[in-house]
């Protein structure tokens, strides 16, 4: 071997290891480009799928036996637990004709559960009607809410104090009506059979309070 390949081999075995192996940078290239195409499809088929499901929905508050019609019904998507009783937007012709067990309110989820003859109120419990003055409940009063019915009795005119005692007792608001000319408004609860009779009986002017 002359010097001058001896020179050579040593500059080879010299240099950077990067320069020895240069053919390995466009593999290397390569698979990054790879790397990013795979986590870009990736993301796009990720915001493609839509994880909630299309299911039936009322479109307006219904009363207890009431026969569905298609006008009854409309559609949402929601990604609904397991444990969520929902009706899927397939099974809409199924569903129109048939009533429903008890009242829904307004763009509550159906559910099987929820349809066949009426079974209102529940067993034990009863709806009762009540008169509520201006200013006694919460605005914006709507089905569904948990309230304290308080009546308060009128205060004697000739010893200053109640008539008897303050009466108290849970519901849940059913149905509330429009005021009438003296602001007064008609709100349906249901409750315990007993606390129903109770709040019927007693004399004095109700309040309704509002409860989490």
């Amino acid at each position: 071997m002359t010097a001058a390949e001896v020179d050579q081999r040593r500059a080879v075995q010299a240099a950077p290891v990067g320069l020895r192996r240069g053919r390995s940078l466009p593999h290397i290239l390569m698979g990054s480009v790879l790397v990013l195409v795979c986590a870009l499809a990736f993301a796009v088929t990720g915001l493609r799928v839509d994880p909630k499901a299309a299911v039936l929905a009322l479109a307006g508050a219904i009363p207890a036996g009431h026969v569905l019609t298609d006008a009854d019904l409309t559609v949402v998507r929601v990604a609904a637990d397991a444990s969520v009783s929902t009706v899927p937007e397939s099974e809409r012709a199924s569903v129109v004709g048939r009533s429903v067990r008890l009242p829904l309110a307004a763009r509550s989820l159906l559910s099987a559960e929820a349809l066949g003859p009426a079974a209102w109120p529940p067993a034990g419990q009863s709806v009762v009607a009540v008169p509520v003055k201006a200013g006694r409940s919460p605005f914006g009063l709507v089905a569904g809410v948990q309230v304290l019915v308080v009546v308060v009795p009128a205060v004697s005119n000739s010893t200053g104090q109640a008539a008897g005692p303050v009466l108290q007792a849970r519901g849940a608001v059913v149905a509330v009506e429009a005021p009438d000319t003296t602001g007064t408004t008609v709100v349906s609860l249901l409750m315990e059979s007993a606390d129903a009779v109770r709040v019927v009986g007693a004399v004095g002017d109700v309040a309704l309070v509002v409860q989490g």
